[in-house]
């Protein structure tokens, strides 16, 4: 007979062999009989394969998934979630790890509620030090309403906590299609997932787990590369833009999309000095064409609400000459 699979793991790996063995130990650890982890190798080209092939034969319910071309973290999650099996699915970073029993109280907590997904705080961890990450979302424990959560559009809310790992989904959102992630992208995947999940999903909750420990500083991470693959964000956020403007109530949400895409095109501009040259031209070039796309009142009203350093620089990049030619964010 085959397997009843609870809760599938989807865990993409690409050239972290200095962390995957914290990993693949702390998944040992969150092992149980009816638990799945699909390790997926996204290509890797340094000593992360080989650590795969002996989880599969350490770690119960591991199974291996290969790329033979890298894909990137959005599509490696999609290989997972195309084999997935479990009633419930949660993601994993190939750099960061769990303690010990993290997903059976998270799918018991999550059972208890009996809601479409869940988002958990998290510890972050940077070197030696431990900082403390909750979901900008409350009361803990509680069923809420998921499009409720999304505003208001001038607070930080549960749809700027984009991190796909940090969480449970029951499989019945994968069913409806709500669960892959845009193809290709390289960051910012997890922003038009959220919102995605946000407008669409019929309940949620946040818990308070601090068991799972998010890895910051990692020098091949890309969030720490400045070349091209960073502006994937802009990308992301035209999805945003887009789909949320086909939204029921797009007048309503619309103006939280808008603001968040001007405050992550002002950080991104705030810290021009990390990209190379190529890369920085073009982050202004589709910068401002971006810029150019978007609602222009409500991009009025975004930046008014800005701050004066961050406005100054989203308006100064509005003024290029590329905000009027409708240059392509592909």
């Amino acid at each position: 007979m085959m397997r009843v699979v609870k809760l599938s793991v989807i865990v993409p790996f690409f050239n972290v062999q200095t962390y995957a063995p914290d990993t693949l130990r702390s998944l040992r650890a969150n092992a149980r009989e009816d638990f799945e982890f699909l390790l997926v190798d996204d290509c890797s080209t340094d000593g992360t394969l080989p650590l795969l092939r002996r989880a599969v034969d350490e770690i119960p319910g591991a199974v291996l998934l290969r790329h033979e071309v890298n894909g990137g973290l959005a599509t490696a999650r999609n290989t997972g979630l195309d084999a997935a099996r479990g009633e419930y699915i949660a993601f994993l970073d190939g750099d960061d790890w769990l303690a010990p029993g993290h997903y059976e109280r998270l799918v018991a907590r999550t059972e208890a509620l009996g809601c479409d997904f869940v988002r958990t705080d998290h510890v972050q961890a940077n070197g030696k030090t431990r900082t403390v990450r909750r979901v900008p979302h409350g009361p803990h424990g509680v069923v809420s309403d998921p499009r409720a959560a999304i505003l208001p559009a001038h607070r930080t809310t549960s749809v700027d906590y984009a991190f796909a790992w940090a969480g449970l989904y029951h499989r019945r959102l994968l069913d409806r299609g709500l669960l892959h992630f845009t193809d290709g992208f390289r960051t910012a995947e997890d922003r038009p997932w959220i919102w995605r999940l946000h407008r669409e999903a019929e309940s949620f909750a946040a818990l308070g787990l601090l068991s799972h420990f998010y890895r910051r500083g990692v020098a091949t991470s890309l969030t720490r590369i400045g070349d091209v693959r960073q502006l994937d964000f802009l990308r992301a956020f035209d999805q945003v833009i887009a789909e949320t403007a086909a939204d029921r109530e797009a007048e309503v949400f619309l103006p939280k999309a808008v603001r968040t895409y001007c405050a992550i095109i002002a950080h991104h501009l705030g810290d021009l000095d990390k990209f190379e040259p190529a890369a920085a031209r073009e982050l202004k070039s589709r910068g401002a064409a971006a810029l150019g796309r978007l609602p222009q009142r409500l991009l009025d009203e975004a930046l008014d609400a800005m701050d004066v350093k961050r406005a100054t620089r989203v308006r100064r990049l509005r003024r290029r000459p590329a905000a009027t030619k409708g240059a392509s964010a592909a």
